[in-house]
């Protein structure tokens, strides 16, 4: 989780969006907010060019404390810009909240990795469960990273479209994993990589369709959804990609190196 915002630094604070002007840049907002007593104030660009995100370490003191940092915060950017500033989401994060946002988000993946397993384990065999938390794993290890890299916000939404991916992939990851099982009972004497190639090239049209069209859906949420579920969008975006990949190059081959059991019906 290296590289992953969330928060404040994990102390919680306040979280202000606002959308201004074209002609205000992020030094003008800079310049009016850093002398204001409130403690570390931070300012970065959140989605269209005059969209800010404004983070204000939190407040000594009880609730009330972090309402007067607002309105001292809000006074000085309506003294300054006037009818210029439109303020579109203020909220306030609890030290606690942001521990917790860590912690029950990590677990809640790893129930859901460990249902997988077991689901896998016992529709199938423990080799094709290997090879589906394989391909899980890459697909979460490869949406954290790209949120790192790029410097997105990772929240509550973005847990959510991990889960979501999770169980995209492994819907994807199913069925191909039950062409392969149709096809071991039907070639007793295949071998495997030609068996796994033509599993794959068999669910290889259905797979493009559903990613084509859950993708089409999601591209307009991402475009014209609106800022507050851009990253929701994003993450489902990136993660169906890297999901229909995973199904096909990594939770299928890896079945090559692993030994699967023939059932007797499919033995020569």
């Amino acid at each position: 989780f290296v590289g992953l915002n969330f928060g404040i630094d994990f102390k919680g604070g306040i979280l202000l969006e606002v959308r201004t002007g074209n002609n205000i840049t992020i030094s003008d907002i800079r310049s009016k907010t850093s002398d204001l007593n409130i403690g570390e104030v931070s300012i970065q660009e959140f989605g269209a060019k005059s969209d800010y995100l404004i983070r204000v370490e939190r407040q000594k003191g009880s609730d009330n404390a972090q309402q007067v940092a607002v309105e001292i915060l809000k006074d000085a950017l309506n003294k300054a810009f006037g009818k210029d500033i439109d303020y579109r989401r203020l909220e306030y994060v609890g030290p606690t909240v942001s521990k917790d946002l860590i912690s029950d988000g990590v677990m809640a993946i790893c129930f859901a990795i460990m249902a997988m397993l077991a689901y896998i384990w016992f529709r199938f065999e423990l080799p094709f469960a290997i090879g589906a938390i394989v391909a899980l794993l890459h697909d979460i290890i490869l949406t954290l990273g790209v949120f790192s890299i790029l410097g997105l916000e990772f929240n509550l939404s973005t847990v959510a479209a991990i889960l979501l991916i999770i169980g995209y992939s492994m819907n994807d990851t199913v069925v191909v994993y039950d062409r392969i099982r149709e096809n071991l009972r039907k070639f007793k004497k295949m071998e495997l990589k030609e068996l796994l190639d033509k599993s794959i090239n068999e669910t290889l049209s259905r797979t493009i369709n559903t990613t084509i069209t859950t993708m089409l859906a999601l591209g307009a949420l991402y475009l014209i959804g609106g800022q507050i579920i851009s990253d929701f969008a994003f993450a489902m975006l990136w993660g169906i990609i890297v999901g229909t990949y995973s199904s096909i190059f990594i939770a299928s081959t890896i079945l090559m190196f692993l030994n699967i059991r023939r059932s007797k019906e499919s033995e020569s």
